[in-house]
């Protein structure tokens, strides 16, 4: 039960996500569907253009806002007098409040976000920065730009998918931003909004599909391009899309663990049934007795329901005991913050609910069972005992252990599908290779760097190796086919030596040279790029988009073999790295082998803040931001783990219960055996065989059951393992193992007891 609940608070802490806002119902994020090459893809950035057609040609919408950061990715330096603080925040529109309703401590909804230079801090930011000083329109720096404090927030709950620590007012008056305010080709920005309260989003959705058509004809016609709006309420539990719709993430896994919850506590009935009904003689006679002195069957029924139910209530007490040790353990584990909600009326209505309903389904067959049996063969001490009830017993452990090697089963698939993707090659060096902000004054730091022989090379680039901020849509390339168009990541590079540092290799043709007039009308590709654009003889062909941030037709320079920048389990995507060192706010730089890595910190901060003495030195290593990407699947094979080994501990509870009462039921037989010459080894298998013969049976049973989940659970990896009957094999082999361990003690402790013992009597 203390398993069962804990999954379960696991499973209710996944749904809560985002629910806490008042008016979450109406919230909701716009979002691209784009095809390319008949495949749709859904993507969270759009374009700026569309705040103004929504807001002119959707009245159903009540606030609507820009956003630039994601879910709190820019990395904002605030500083107060000697105080430097490194916050992750959010640049949104003055309507941002008024769309989530995050609860202010101090400052005003309305006027929190108009001044351009205003800031809006969380309560553990403000506390860093001022202490118990009132920050209410205070001024910091925020990378040198005076900022006005206009709002003090309660810090965000982990339940919340937007994590950040301040939010700064979003403004397009200058550079590329300005120029995305007309650019619909230009997506790189979130855009939420809330629906005036009693519209339903599939009334406007008809209106939503017309407006890129309607606003942005070009791009329509070639990339079909349409909105579709994501609730607030999916945000977390839906992250993957197939054509267009949402189809699972999250989700998936709160379902799978819902279902192992269930099972685990399933077994845990079966048990009781088992060791009830195999020790129904004990009781015989008192079923017996109460039927001759007058008790119906119902009456029977009902006192051993009840009995059940008392058992429940006492395990789930019991039970609450064990959860409140396990979730110190657990809350880290899972980056939960899960508690059992002791105050909270409807959690112990559902207990109330989830001991009736165990003790229910754990006593209705021993209820039935015992209740039958007939007054006057019990009192005449005539067994009861039928082929029914055995093969009922039988049945129940069949279904328990068929359970558990399914959870065997997957997990070690879980594990093997990890281990394939972590054995891939990702096309450049992560060994001591570190990132962190640019800041100022880059040409600078990097010679101080290599003279200290701290650092074997630097370069900067829009985003980390481990990430992609930038994606851009191709608009035509030499060798083209005809109503082909391709989506492309896009690296934003800052000098020629990116592709030193990061120790990734040539195919052909050159690297940049470093003169900003030549490289800025040059491209290099990656492998795939290549590929997907049919180039046998990439070099020197031209590749054109429309981005008004930089020149519209580029020529190719080299190819390189393809990184891993997003996901592990993806398939390579194809890169297009330019030269724009403008837009290159991120720092990589590998460490010299030769130096400790303390040593070589420290040495690098000194440097980094002589530059930039505002920007507080934060560097990540890379290998542990790629290692990062695993931690899902990695939380999905631990828990997977542990509770597939409690099903099996439960399963082989019972089983060694069962154990026990066959070798007592049969003490004078095994005498008999014995006094006519069997051996340990004989009376071990009596014992034992039927026991492995149901195991062996769920294994067969289980296999093609595990065998499809896992399958389609591997579909949403492009990058997967192929199941191979080799994982069947471990999984029943370590089941039957642990099965005759079990069931060895209990058969060997009687094959070796003195015959004279249990005979003596006769």
């Amino acid at each position: 039960m203390a398993v069962a609940l804990l999954i379960g608070l696991w499973v209710n802490y996944q749904f809560s996500y985002d629910r806490f806002l008042p008016n979450y119902q109406q919230v909701y994020q716009v979002k691209f569907n784009v095809t390319n090459n008949g495949v749709i893809h859904t993507q969270n950035e759009v374009c700026l253009p569309l705040v103004d057609a929504l807001k002119n040609d959707i009245p159903e919408i009540g606030y609507i806002t820009p956003s630039f950061g994601g879910t709190g990715a820019i990395v904002n330096n605030l500083v107060r007098g000697n105080i430097k603080l490194r916050s992750l925040g959010i640049s949104t529109g003055p309507d941002f409040l008024k769309i989530f309703q995050f609860p202010l401590i101090l400052g005003n909804a309305d006027e929190a976000l108009k001044d351009p230079n205003s800031i809006i801090l969380t309560e553990s930011t403000a506390r860093a920065l001022f202490g118990n000083l009132d920050p209410m329109g205070q001024v910091i720096e925020n990378y040198g730009t005076p900022m006005k404090v206009t709002g003090i927030l309660k810090d965000l709950p982990s339940n919340s998918s937007l994590q950040f620590s301040c939010i700064t007012t979003f403004t397009a008056t200058g550079g590329w931003v300005k120029d995305a305010l007309t650019d619909w080709s230009s997506q790189h920005f979130n855009v939420y909004l809330s629906l005036r309260s009693n519209v339903d989003a599939g009334k406007i959705e008809s209106k939503t599909k017309l407006l890129i058509q309607k606003y942005a004809p070009e791009m329509y016609s070639v990339y079909k391009t349409q909105i579709t709006l994501q609730p607030l309420k999916d945000w977390h539990l839906f992250t993957d899309y197939k054509n267009g719709i949402a189809s699972g993430g999250v989700v998936d896994y709160v379902r799978m663990f819902g279902i192992i919850g269930l099972f685990v506590l399933l077994i845990a009935c079966i048990n009781f049934m088992n060791l009830s009904t195999a020790r129904s003689q004990k009781r015989a006679k008192e079923v017996g007795i109460r039927k001759v002195a007058g008790s119906t069957r119902k009456a029977l029924i009902l006192q051993f329901i009840i009995e059940s139910v008392i058992t429940a209530g006492i395990a789930f007490t019991l039970s609450l005991i064990v959860l409140q040790l396990i979730l110190p353990s657990f809350n880290p584990l899972t980056k939960c913050d899960i508690s059992i909600p002791y105050s909270n009326t409807l959690f112990w209505i559902l207990m109330t609910g989830y001991v009736l309903i165990t003790g229910l389904v754990a006593g209705s067959r021993p209820a039935f069972y015992l209740s039958s049996f007939q007054p006057v063969k019990v009192l005449k001490g005539i067994s009861q005992r039928g082929a029914s009830a055995t093969m009922f017993r039988k049945m129940l452990v069949v279904l328990q252990f068929s359970c558990s090697v399914a959870l065997i089963i997957g997990t070690l698939i879980v594990y093997k599908q990890i281990n394939f993707a972590k054995d891939r090659p990702i096309g450049y060096n992560p060994n001591r290779l570190i990132y962190s902000d640019a800041g100022g004054n880059y040409n600078a730091i990097k010679k101080d760097a290599l003279q200290t022989g701290v650092i074997t090379s630097m370069t900067k680039s829009l985003s980390p190796v481990t990430d992609v901020y930038s994606r851009n849509v191709l608009d035509s390339w030499q060798d083209k086919l005809p109503g082909e168009s391709m989506t492309v990541n896009m690296q934003c590079i800052g000098d020629a030596d990116y592709f030193k540092t990061l120790g990734m290799e040539f195919i052909t043709g050159t690297n940049f040279n470093g003169n900003w007039g030549q490289d800025s009308l040059c491209a290099i590709i990656n492998q795939t790029a290549a590929d997907r654009m049919h180039m046998k003889q990439p070099l020197n062909k031209e590749i054109n988009w429309s981005l008004s941030s930089m020149p519209h037709r580029l020529r190719i320079i080299g190819v390189v073999k393809d990184a891993l920048m997003n996901s592990p389990f993806g398939s390579d995507e194809p890169t297009v790295f330019v030269y724009q060192p403008e837009t290159a706010f991120t720092t990589m730089y590998r460490l010299s082998p030769t130096v400790h890595t303390g040593v070589a910190l420290t040495k690098l901060k000194q440097i980094f803040e002589k530059y930039n003495p505002d920007v507080p030195y934060d560097p990540h290593f890379v290998d542990e931001a790629y290692a990062a990407k695993f931690d899902l699947e990695m939380l999905v094979g631990k828990l997977t783990g542990i509770f597939a080994g409690l099903a099996i501990f439960i399963s082989c509870l019972g089983l060694f219960g069962l154990g026990a009462y066959m070798a007592e039921q049969r003490t004078k037989e095994i005498g008999i055996r014995k006094v006519l010459g069997a051996s340990v080894s004989q009376v071990w298998l009596l014992l034992s065989k039927d026991f492995i013969v149901l195991v062996l049976i769920s294994c067969v049973i289980a296999s093609p059951v595990a065998f499809y989940y896992m399958h389609n659970w591997l579909q949403q990896y492009d990058y997967r393992i192929t199941i191979t009957p080799f994982v069947f094999i471990i999984a029943g082999t370590t089941v039957i193992a642990i099965t005759i361990v079990t069931i060895s003690f209990q058969s060997i402790k009687a094959a070796i007891a003195n015959p004279v013992k249990s005979l003596r009597t006769e």
